[in-house]
């Protein structure tokens, strides 16, 4: 069974969600969460896409635990464990900022680590303050260096835990929300499965995240140039 697995298995379906959903369920799902939220190797583990996805099968994962036979029990119970292992892994990225942070600024880029992404959490971090913690979790790579950048610049720990909370549950909530109750909708009002369309809903969840970053770059290029 493993041979099989590892004969099929191609790389890039580490950037598809349902991957991580087939292979690993609830577990994985909980893994890929707290790294993709606080260790800096996570910025290019799917994140909002992989919680969309997850709401729509929010059923299959929370059976891995108990069966409820209650899909808001289900929802609430898988939207649970998740918001602890992003809170979790935002706290673990605060506390590498604290401890070896200001030294990332003099790391050389490579495959697992992108200097300019340090700096554009930090640039956003800048503008928008503590609520910087809160918004980052709804835009991808910035979420993933935003607790860190909390930790070098020593935000205050109590805040910091503040909007952790608040934050990861807000995002984990109205992503897991969105697709469970999406799929609900159109396959009772249009007869049309969005599990059999999850390729496409993955690319336009990862264009609309993705769109403000985007933009970001390709306007300060034109300032710069």
């Amino acid at each position: 069974m493993q041979s099989l697995f590892l004969l099929s298995f191609q790389w890039h379906q580490l950037l598809q969600p349902q991957f991580y959903i087939d292979n690993g369920g609830l577990w994985l799902l909980l893994v890929i969460v707290f790294a993709e939220t606080g260790l800096f190797v996570g910025f290019f583990l799917p994140g909002d896409s992989l919680l969309f996805i997850a709401g729509i099968f929010s059923n299959k994962l929370a059976a891995y635990l108990m069966e409820t036979n209650s899909d808001l029990l289900n929802l609430l119970l898988i939207a649970s464990l998740v918001s602890v292992a992003g809170i979790l892994g935002n706290a673990t990225g605060y506390w590498f900022g604290r401890k070896v942070g200001p030294t990332m600024y003099h790391w050389k880029d490579n495959l697992l680590f992108k200097k300019h992404y340090l700096e554009q959490a930090h640039e956003f971090y800048e503008k928008h303050g503590g609520g910087a913690i809160v918004f980052a979790r709804f835009i991808p790579i910035v979420r993933t260096f935003a607790p860190i950048v909390a930790g070098i610049v020593e935000m205050d720990k109590k805040k910091f835990t503040y909007y952790n909370i608040v934050g990861c549950i807000a995002w984990v909530v109205t992503m897991l929300a969105a697709g469970h109750y999406l799929d609900k909708f159109f396959l009772q009002h249009y007869g049309f499965d969005l599990k059999k369309h999850l390729e496409v809903i993955v690319l336009g969840i990862v264009l609309i995240t993705t769109a403000p970053v985007i933009i970001k770059l390709v306007f300060s290029k034109k300032k710069t140039s």
